[in-house]
């Protein structure tokens, strides 16, 4: 990767509050574009990546619009994201026991695989920009 400092300079004459947002807006974009290539690595996207996390987190399948409600985004969002996750074999669909109109997203083994642990693992393979 290209090395990409801080940089200070353009901004040294701005008021510190602008300085500091600028600042701020350069790491954001630098850790985004770090995060970007350790999800490459694993063959992810941030959606993706996302969804698995969440339904890592609860522990248990979750129906869709419960997992729409934890990203914040829209019922059809979901139902696309899970058809692409479902493709992947990272993530199944189940009926819901409780409500036979419902359907579940629940983690595979290979979804589980792919959580958030393992890709903290892969930050380590994944060189920092400038080395």
């Amino acid at each position: 990767m290209k090395t990409e400092l801080l940089t200070l300079e353009p901004c040294l004459s701005a008021p510190p509050r602008e300085r500091m947002m600028s600042l701020f807006l350069q790491t954001a974009s630098a850790i985004e574009r770090r995060l970007d290539a350790v999800l490459e690595a694993v063959e992810l996207s941030g959606p993706k990546y996302g969804a698995l996390t969440k339904l890592a987190e609860a522990g248990e399948p979750l129906a869709l619009s419960e997992l729409a409600a934890r990203l914040t985004c829209v019922r059809s969002n979901i139902t696309q994201l899970v058809d692409r996750l479902e493709a992947d074999r990272l993530v199944e669909r189940l009926p819901d026991p409780a409500d036979r109109r419902s359907i579940r997203a629940a983690l595979t083994d290979l979804g589980r695989a792919a959580t958030f642990y393992d890709c903290l693992v892969e930050v380590e393979r994944v060189p920092a920009e400038g080395n």
